[in-house]
């Protein structure tokens, strides 16, 4: 008898045992539910800002309201697990993201700055328009940003600080000293306040980086920087590609090594300050100026600065030309560029493409 009663009790603890058995077995595939993605597929990112001050039970409300998690419980629960602290800021989540994903970005926090403010800076884009977009982008105006880009006395500093700056960029026929130096890219800065300065010298830091990785082929050229930006700014705007501009460069070596002028309409337009909008008269190319390489005094000469920003290809392209026998270009509307090797040839060119329709003028 007592057997019977000891085997029925067995059995009792076993169904016992096996029915909290099952019902942990539901509960973890429950949990482990309920901390996976909302959904896997989605690719859409969800800003989502947590406020200073705002407890874990509100964050888990908040996240639940933007459908980034399934349970408000299971967060708070989880992220006491996991030992984290849930850090204030603004964050990207996304739908596709697990709960326990979502709660590291949260604890590792970020350094979103919601009064940040981008400026890009384009390549082929002289210094007055850069200014420009500095004071479109800033709390400083124009006439702010040239006062210091015209400073004597800063741009002492800069070329103590610089390597890649000296005494060329202080003759009194450049426009502006800096023109050709200020590397193009999108910069981050704090607030609508950061100081001009701080711009430029963010700027001539990566230009610092760029020009870096040429500085054995700048030291073992007979070229000084100054005249590889002069070069690199005129290939930026006559090329399309980092092919042409390495060809256009050769072109303009080979023209200086006979002793010619560079002929290059875009010095010209900078020369006068004239947009390239239009045509230039035969008076304006002309013109005796030493950006000028269409006047007739500039032979065997480079412009006396930059005449735009570079970038990359074309700083690449004037310390690495590709090396031919062409001594003229021209491009057509599509921007295909074609070599000739002496004048008759050139304008022979031109006047194919003036009948194509292809002229750009």
């Amino acid at each position: 008898m007592a057997k019977k009663k000891l085997k029925k009790q067995v059995k009792i603890l076993i169904g016992v045992l096996a029915g909290f058995g099952t019902i942990l077995i539901v509960l973890s595939l429950i949990y482990l539910f309920l901390t996976t993605p909302v959904d896997k597929s989605s690719d859409a990112i969800i800003e989502v800002t947590i406020d200073s001050g705002m407890s874990s039970k509100e964050i888990a409300s908040l996240l639940k309201e933007r459908e980034l998690i399934r349970s408000e419980f299971i967060f708070i629960i989880e992220s006491k697990l996991m030992g984290k602290t849930l850090k204030a800021s603004t964050y990207d989540l996304s739908k596709n993201m697990s709960l326990k994903k979502i709660i590291r970005s949260i604890s590792d926090g970020n350094t979103y700055n919601p009064n940040a403010v981008k400026i890009t800076f384009k390549e082929g884009i002289s210094l007055n328009k850069y200014a420009l977009e500095i004071a479109t982008n800033t709390n400083h105006t124009y006439e702010d940003v040239i006062a210091v880009l015209e400073d004597d006395s800063y741009i002492d500093e800069l070329i103590n600080k610089y390597w890649f700056l000296t005494d060329e960029i202080k003759n009194e026929n450049i426009y502006y000293s800096l023109e050709g130096y200020l590397y193009p890219e999108t910069y981050e800065f704090e607030n609508m306040d950061v100081d001009i300065k701080y711009i430029i010298e963010t700027m001539l830091d990566q230009t610092d980086k760029e020009l870096s990785k040429y500085k054995d082929s700048i030291s073992s050229s007979n070229r000084s920087v100054h005249e590889l930006l002069t070069l690199a700014s005129m290939v930026e705007l006559e090329g399309t590609n980092s092919e042409n501009r390495k060809m256009i460069a050769g072109v303009f070596y080979n023209r200086l090594e006979y002793n010619m002028t560079l002929g290059s309409d875009v010095t010209t337009y900078y020369a006068l300050q004239i947009e390239m909008t239009r045509d230039l008269t035969t008076a304006e190319f002309a013109t005796d100026n030493l950006y000028n390489t269409r006047s007739a005094n500039m032979r065997g000469k480079l412009p006396v600065g930059p005449i735009c920003n570079p970038g990359n290809d074309s700083i690449d392209a004037a310390i690495n030309p590709k090396k031919s026998d062409y001594l003229y270009f021209v491009a057509d509307k599509d921007g295909k560029v074609y070599y000739t090797k002496n004048s008759k040839e050139h304008e022979e060119k031109v006047n194919e493409l003036k009948k194509a329709g292809k002229w750009i003028w």
